[in-house]
């Protein structure tokens, strides 16, 4: 079907927040006796905070505090970071520009809190780029579910066999092609490249971004 919107992930592709996503995590899980690193925080890169959570109790039980509270102080300690540090990653305002000029549509879909992604945009002046903002806490499954790109899809009232996504991690990929989407990849430079063999195509960074890679 011909191609007619773009929808982007955001962390890790619009914010370099993959660091700031570590510090948080690290800070506020160690204060309640969790164990975790930056090395160890990889491994849950691009899901839900929810997830999070349920990831790291199941091997490391705490006490004191739930699930949810644990959660809002690291979007607490995100949406500080974001607004005191976070950077845009290469590209990205110019990827964004050339979205708007080659569809007839946008949106964010994020598997991070309405309020982080509203703090990100903010922070980078993208707040008016995009047509529709898409949080994974509004759907019932986070990504590597396809239920956050079907919906942004649906707000937009675009097919998602119309619909590039831009995505870096590999849950993020599964998602978007298990919604029917195609899907531009942008690993991480420490990434390896075979486990995004799905994607239509993989970029080194989003100013490689064409026009023609759209199409």
């Amino acid at each position: 079907m011909p191609f007619k919107t773009v929808i982007f992930d955001m962390d890790g592709i619009i914010i370099n927040s993959e660091p700031l996503w570590r510090r948080a995590e690290v800070q506020v899980f160690y204060s309640i006796g969790v164990p975790l690193n930056e090395e160890l925080a990889w491994e849950t890169i691009g899901t839900r905070v929810d997830e999070v959570m349920r990831h790291w109790y199941e091997r490391y039980p705490w006490e004191g505090k739930t699930f949810t509270e644990v959660g809002e102080e690291i979007i607490d300690a995100m949406v500080a970071l974001v607004k005191s540090d976070g950077q845009p990653m290469p590209g990205a305002h110019d990827a964004v520009a050339l979205a708007a000029e080659v569809s007839s549509s946008m949106a964010i879909a994020s598997s991070s809190p309405l309020r982080l992604i509203e703090a990100t945009l903010e922070r980078l002046d993208l707040m008016c780029a995009f047509d529709v903002i898409q949080s994974a806490e509004h759907v019932e499954f986070g990504k590597p579910h396809p239920a956050v790109y079907l919906q942004a899809a649906a707000r937009l009232g675009a097919d998602p066999r119309q619909c590039v996504a831009i995505e870096d991690s590999v849950v993020g990929l599964i998602s978007a092609k298990a919604a029917r989407m195609r899907c531009i990849a942008v690993p991480d430079v420490g990434d390896d490249r075979s486990k995004f063999s799905l994607a239509d195509v993989i970029l080194d960074s989003l100013a490689d971004l064409t026009p023609e890679i759209f199409c």
